[in-house]
């Protein structure tokens, strides 16, 4: 029997691209011949990551809708049309079995092309509010894996299953990496830390907040592993100098997550679907600022279904430079607040969705190859 086919479309930023490649790994450790295509966006950054992951990837030229941007916007309509035309080229091509959408610009033109081509698709909608575009192919996806309560109101009930989002286990893995962990950062394993991290690109919110009071964390004898990101660390470096103080740890980006995570008793971040899925198996007390520059808000409604279970604290965008930093020093001295959180959020880990959604996909492969369609 010829090899399952299957295209993995979607990108944009590493929320969606890290568990794209996750489900991939997990096909491959199942069914180690079959196929696997990644459709992403032109100067994207799925363009470098999935080749670097060892997966073939073929780029649409497409972008999203820029606000306050009408003269941007204009190409928009040729970009999609392209995109279309693409999308039903790379299908007729690679002939898919089945197509998995992950979310991002890809997602949409190759999905909508698989529907018109009968070619059955799985969609994985990692926030707690489904955007546009997965609401609008969600109605004919032959299965919607999710990773919070009450999607029936964006999915048809009967397609839906709670899977979680697939996490990179090498992140993850911190069991008894707590010493390892403050000695790679040079931090004392003794000293309470906390974890700034507001992803690759940084979070100016987030970084302001510290920034303004470093002499309440220094005062305190609280450590902190700061990750500002690649568009704040040149300043920040620049005004505080690179041996600002030993317990202040400021740093680009973080290769070695996982040690980040171990060395933290409290993280501060924003609450993108995978940091969130990373920050239930860590199970470590958390404190979420979501960001308000991302479509529908899903950030907050991400945030909002832990606090809901007693499972983080959440601190508005607004607030967090006055509050923020009062807030963290409050709960590394509140034992039983950070016990109760960290078993909470805990709770709501579910660690194998790789592996569950990759079972999904390659049954829907096989209906289609035995002739049972979507």
């Amino acid at each position: 029997m010829r090899p399952t086919k299957i295209i993995i479309s979607g990108g944009g930023t590493g929320g969606h691209i890290f568990p794209a490649i996750s489900i991939a790994n997990a096909l491959k450790r199942v069914e180690p011949g079959c196929e696997i295509l990644f459709v992403g966006a032109v100067g994207r950054m799925e363009m470098e990551k999935v080749p670097a992951a060892g997966y073939s990837i073929v780029g649409l030229n497409i972008s999203g809708l820029q606000r306050g941007s009408i003269t941007k916007n204009l190409s928009l309509p040729f970009k999609l049309f392209g995109s279309m035309r693409k999308a039903m080229q790379l299908i007729d091509e690679f002939k898919p079995d089945v197509v998995v959408g992950v979310g991002g610009y890809a997602s949409g033109p190759i999905l909508f092309a698989a529907s018109l081509k009968k070619i059955p698709y799985l969609i994985q909608e990692q926030n707690s509010y489904a955007g546009i575009t997965n609401k609008w192919l969600g109605k004919k996806a032959a299965k919607v894996c999710v990773a919070f309560d009450d999607m029936g109101q964006f999915f048809p009930e009967e397609n839906i299953l709670k899977t979680g989002n697939p996490v990179r286990k090498d992140v993850v893995d911190i069991t008894d990496k707590h010493h390892a962990g403050a000695e790679l950062l040079r931090l004392d394993p003794l000293k309470k830390t906390i974890l700034v991290t507001g992803g690759s690109l940084g979070a100016g919110t987030l970084n302001k907040s510290i920034e303004k009071h470093l002499p309440d964390l220094i005062k305190a004898d609280v450590q902190v592993i700061w990750q500002t990101g690649k568009s704040y660390y040149k300043g920040i470096m620049e005004r505080l100098g690179l041996d600002f103080h030993p317990n202040v740890r400021i740093l680009e980006f973080l290769n070695k997550m996982d040690m980040a995570y171990a060395a933290a008793d409290v993280i501060i971040s924003r609450a993108g679907a995978g940091t969130i899925a990373e920050l239930c198996l860590i199970k470590k007390p958390v404190i979420l600022v979501p960001s308000p520059n991302v479509a529908e808000d899903h950030q907050t409604r991400n945030a909002l279904a832990l606090v809901k279970n007693n499972a983080a604290l959440l601190i508005t965008d607004y607030s967090a430079e006055d509050t923020l930093v009062p807030e963290a020093l409050s709960l590394l001295g509140n034992k039983e607040k950070s016990k109760q959180l960290a078993e909470n959020i805990g709770k709501m880990a579910l660690p194998d969705a790789d592996n569950v959604i990759a079972g999904q996909v390659l049954i829907l492969a096989e209906r289609r190859k035995q002739g049972h369609g979507a």
